[in-house]
């Protein structure tokens, strides 16, 4: 019980609220609000085995700074509870999980799923040459919602790229505002960010403009679809808490930018899930 309370910690488990959501409504977007009960069950095993893969190599191949950095001391690699060996087991089982459930999808889902794992891949490594590494980030976690409608589809279409678009903005922009905390830190050491590039002032401001875009998508991805009154209340609320979000920081004020402030981003994948739900 206590290596998987450590595991769960090292994967971040609640943070799974950030992709999931978005998968099903991409999913029920897909297939007009009926998607297959056993299609969506793979989708969910096939995302939440990716993710874990995906923070498990990020907290890996971060490990040496994450060591130096107060804010991340409860860290279960930092406190030494599991060995990189460990966590390379992990890895591996969980990517094992996931080419076998993309395997029982539609073929065309195990031949992209290449190209849906370069960006998860590769983003543990892009702060150490690019100021833009959040939206990595967003490319990766935007394969979930790409990765269910294909899965339904067995194509892609202009709706699933503008809504992968505005995940991808969405959690890109917030992962700059909460990096913004670290500047002083990433220069020290060398790492990028738009906050080492452009200042923690820049970096909220270029947030800011990334939202307004991303929310933008999701209205436009509503009426591409048609979908009803209730998607855009949806919308209403997720763009409400980004607000809310960006209301409680200031560049050199952090005091909110908490845990409790990174969950709440979860209310937009939520909201706009329920309500897509809701709107069939």
């Amino acid at each position: 019980m206590s290596k998987f309370k450590s595991h769960a910690n090292n994967i971040a488990l609640p943070h799974t609220i950030f992709s999931l959501p978005f998968a099903l409504a991409s999913a029920f977007m897909a297939a007009k609000g009926h998607p297959d009960a056993w299609t969506v069950a793979l989708i969910l095993l096939a995302i939440t085995s990716a993710r874990w893969a995906a923070i498990a190599i990020d907290n890996l191949a971060d490990l040496k700074y994450d060591k130096l950095q107060p804010r991340l001391s409860y860290r279960a690699m930092v406190r030494g509870e599991i060995s990189k060996t460990e966590a390379l087991i992990f890895i591996a089982a969980c990517l094992i999980v996931l080419v076998v459930a993309v395997a029982q999808l539609p073929p065309i889902c195990l031949r992209l799923l290449p190209i849906a794992a370069v960006p998860f891949v590769i983003y543990p490594f892009t702060k150490r040459f690019t100021p833009w590494c959040h939206l990595w980030l967003g490319v990766a976690i935007a394969m979930a919602p790409a990765g269910a409608w294909v899965a339904v589809t067995e194509k892609i279409s202009p709706p699933m790229v503008v809504l992968c678009i505005a995940v991808a903005l969405w959690i890109g922009a917030f992962d700059a505002v909460y990096g913004a905390q670290d500047e002083r830190f990433d220069k020290i050491h060398g790492l990028h960010s738009l906050a080492t590039r452009y200042g923690a002032a820049g970096a909220l401001k270029i947030a800011r403009g990334l939202h307004v875009v991303s929310i933008a998508c999701f209205v436009v991805v509503g009426l591409m679809l048609k979908m009803g009154g209730a998607y855009f209340v949806g919308v209403v609320i997720a763009a409400a808490a980004l607000v809310f979000q960006h209301a409680i920081v200031r560049p050199n004020d952090y005091r909110f930018v908490t845990q409790a402030y990174f969950m709440r981003n979860g209310i937009v994948s939520v909201a706009i899930f329920i309500c897509t739900w809701l709107s069939y």
